[in-house]
């Protein structure tokens, strides 16, 4: 049982006596306040210490705002140099441009350029679009060469009419020509009206002696390219010229080069020579350098032929 307990209603504590009703002095006495020196300021001490404060106004510690920097005015500068710093901007593209899977990082990405301004718009473009060769049929190995769809095709007809240099490269697929290589309404050559000179870039000879064994039948890319680039020559509606280059193990006096050459005569063409093969009005063939192997391209395997 507890020190205390309830008896007859009353509050016993554990020696029988009840609890005084006085309270018992401490044993040891608290001072007063004000008998002994506070540690605290008063309400006048801390007002005058206030009062002497140096408060930092609340925005010190915030940063600066940082001032949008103004744009370099672009469009004032004169149309010259505006340009040249297109030049500089398109730089890393190569200078002939065909479909393949380096497009998207390569050139993609630059093209955003044009959605600035509908000033720069007109300007990049005509630009980017007269300034580069464009290659009528991919000649990129796999699904790219293969594609019913060539790179002109893709184009706008607006992009199309910058155009001012197209390529038509012969010898890929010599042996089974893909089916996208064929001119049509989707090709868009009629929206050319800036080429005036055509390159054809011719990367074999399948009448060649290396060849023999592995020609489809005799003649029959000669009269596939005849064909082709008289197809792409009627299309273009301000062609002038045709430009002939080409690997040097091609002669000039063969079977594929002669098929081109009628061409150009028959269609009252002018004939001019690129540098790769150096070829002239006045060479001949006596002067071709031999080649240790030719790289025949189109074939099953890809056949190194000694040359």
């Amino acid at each position: 049982m507890s020190c205390t307990a309830w008896r007859h209603g009353n509050l016993i504590n554990s020696y029988g006596n009840p609890p005084s009703r006085h309270p018992l002095p401490s044993i040891t006495s608290t001072p007063l306040s004000s008998a002994l020196p506070s540690t605290y300021a008063s309400e006048a001490e801390t007002e005058d210490d206030a009062l002497g404060l140096t408060i930092p106004p609340l925005n010190a510690r915030r940063s600066p705002r940082r001032r949008p920097q103004k744009p370099f005015p672009f469009l004032d500068l004169p149309p010259e140099l505006r340009i040249k710093v297109y030049h500089h901007y398109f730089d890393t593209i190569d200078p002939v441009v065909d479909l393949g899977p380096g497009n998207h990082k390569r050139i993609h990405k630059l093209l955003g350029l044009m959605r600035v301004s509908k000033l720069i718009h007109a300007e990049a473009t005509h630009f980017f679009y007269s300034s580069r060769t464009f290659r009528l049929f991919p000649t990129h190995p796999g699904r790219y060469f293969k594609s019913k769809k060539p790179l002109l095709s893709r184009l706008k007809p607006s992009q199309r009419l910058s155009i001012t240099s197209l390529e038509l490269r012969l010898g890929p697929g010599w042996n089974a020509p893909p089916k996208g290589w064929v001119v049509n309404e989707a090709l868009g050559l009629r929206d050319c009206i800036h080429v005036d000179t055509l390159s054809v870039f011719v990367e074999c000879d399948p009448s060649d002696g290396v060849f023999k064994g592995f020609r489809r039948s005799d003649g029959f890319y000669e009269a596939f390219s005849r064909t082709l680039l008289t197809a792409v020559v009627d299309a273009l509606p301000s062609v002038r010229a045709i430009r002939f280059d080409a690997w040097t193990s091609v002669k000039k006096s063969g079977a594929m080069m002669r098929t081109l050459l009628e061409v150009a005569a028959q269609s009252d063409l002018l004939i001019r020579w690129g540098p790769e093969r150096g070829w002239s009005d006045a060479d001949d063939d006596a002067a071709v350098v031999p080649v240790p192997f030719v790289s025949i391209h189109g074939y099953a395997h890809d056949v190194l032929a000694a040359a």
